[in-house]
């Protein structure tokens, strides 16, 4: 395990307890407002919030990761047949992995990874075999991981990794 790593990966669990005090106390004002009359979040805010939950968690999945030992090799590799993105691609010892993060900051959804539905998974598996065919590495030891991070108000941010979470035949 690197340091370094997890020193980050620490630091980043840290930010996002601040973050969520910070939106615990935002929640609070907003209800607030709208018991006075104030307008609520436009669909664009909304949709701006859900891409920065899941930067956020490819970033803490990112650094997660590596703490847990894993070379990554590439981040959000989008395929050249736009078939789909590879969120992260790492090596676990001699084990290429493909690693589709989910992130929620709720499970009102469900849990992050039952959003790993069968066609994501063909279409994870098409953009890893595209990515080992352009680096000549068809006869690879490969796998799909999943890692999923939930934003729990009481618990905090907790993240989970699957290995070998799918096959794909």
């Amino acid at each position: 395990m690197s340091l370094f790593a997890g020193i980050v990966y620490r630091a980043l669990l840290w930010k996002e307890r601040q973050r969520a005090r910070m939106a615990r106390h935002h929640t609070q004002v907003k209800t607030n407002d709208s018991r006075k009359g104030a307008q609520s979040s436009t669909p664009d805010t909304t949709r701006t919030t859900h891409l920065e939950t899941g930067s956020r968690g490819e970033s803490i999945a990112y650094w997660y990761l590596r703490q847990a030992g894993y070379t990554v090799v590439a981040r959000n590799r989008a395929s050249g047949f736009r078939s789909g993105e590879l969120d992260l691609v790492a090596w676990d010892g001699p084990v290429l992995a493909f690693v589709e993060v989910k992130t929620r900051s709720s499970l009102e959804a469900g849990q992050p990874e039952s959003a790993i539905s069968p066609e994501k998974q063909r279409r994870v598996a098409k953009t890893a075999k595209e990515y080992m065919r352009r680096r000549d590495r068809r006869t690879l030891n490969y796998r799909f991981d999943t890692v999923s991070v939930l934003w729990d108000s009481e618990a905090g941010c907790q993240v989970r990794l699957t290995k070998d979470a799918f096959k794909i035949r």
